[in-house]
């Protein structure tokens, strides 16, 4: 009788034991299973491109069961973490270039890019200023050391998107150090171009589009200026007409670059963002989507009236 007591509760303890670790392998997968719709990644951004891609993945991460954390760095801090695998997934207002993908071919990664938006690089004033036109080659003089109207420019960052495009603009390697003002975000840029009169702001326009409840204040304050090309005479404003037809001449198109190697997060956001839902949250925040969302229309044989 002991003998069958005993028999009988080495096999609970048996399948008791197999559950247990049938249990702690599965949530051991759980944790590390990522498919290209569930499952946990890191995205590094331009610092520039913040508001639109926090949009992105709020609806991504409602939609499936998925959670992405967003890196946001300047330009030159976010190639730098790509290349040191702080994350696989990067987001740029430019495609990598030739020296970039030599990191990723000597890891036999085939980076996958992925264009999705155009946004564009803005000018702005302190709002009372009467002058709300300005003059490409203006500041490509002032940066090149020669007589110009512009007192000074405010950037983001030494290393963001946008001192690189305007330097290569003006064709210099480094910022001249007199009539340059640095911060580290476009908001401080803002708030500082909205309280000090003459200073001209060079930001990402996505942040006077879509402004944060704290920042609307100092948005209201600053004048976007309407500039005039280095090959046209025309000054034109960063609308979203103009910024989609290319008409504005800072316009810059937006890139996902997915160096994952596999089929995970990466793939499924990228097509998530250049897709039908994620092209309409673009259209919807004031910036250029690469394919115009599709319009359902339903159209009725007989007009309804009400008798009553």
């Amino acid at each position: 009788m002991k003998r069958q007591v005993k028999y009988v509760l080495a096999i609970i303890l048996c399948i008791g034991g197999i559950f247990v670790f049938s249990c702690t392998k599965k949530e051991k997968n759980a944790e590390v299973t990522e498919t290209i719709l569930e499952g946990k990644t890191s995205i590094l951004v331009d610092e520039t491109l913040m508001p639109i891609i926090a949009d992105q993945v709020e609806i991504f991460e409602n939609s499936y069961n998925a959670k992405i954390t967003l890196i946001p760095e300047s330009e030159k801090e976010s190639i730098l973490s790509l290349a040191n695998n702080k994350a696989r997934i990067i987001i740029l207002p430019r495609e990598l270039n030739k020296e970039e993908l030599k990191i990723f071919k000597a890891k036999k990664i085939q980076p996958k890019s992925t264009v999705f938006a155009t946004d564009a690089i803005a000018f702005i004033k302190y709002k009372t200023a009467n002058d709300t036109l300005i003059v490409l080659n203006e500041v490509v003089d002032f940066l090149n050391g020669k007589q110009s109207s512009i007192k000074g420019l405010v950037f983001d960052n030494p290393n963001s998107s946008t001192v690189n495009y305007i330097k290569n603009l003006a064709h210099i390697k480094e910022l001249p150090e007199n009539g340059i003002y640095s911060f580290k975000t476009n908001n401080e840029v803002i708030q500082y171009v909205s309280e000090n009169k003459g200073m001209i702001g060079v930001v990402g326009v996505n942040w006077l589009f879509q402004p944060s409840m704290k920042m609307r204040e100092y948005v209201d304050k600053v004048a976007v200026l309407s500039v005039k090309g280095t090959t046209n005479n025309e000054y034109v404003y960063p609308s979203q007409e103009n910024i989609a037809t290319r008409k504005y001449p800072l316009a810059r198109d937006l890139y996902i670059i997915n160096c994952q190697g596999y089929e995970g997060l990466g793939m499924g956001f990228s097509s998530f963002i250049a897709g039908e839902k994620g092209q309409r949250i673009i259209l919807k925040s004031g910036l250029a989507p690469i394919r115009v969302p599709s319009r359902i229309i339903r159209t009725r044989k007989q007009i309804e009236t009400n008798t009553n």
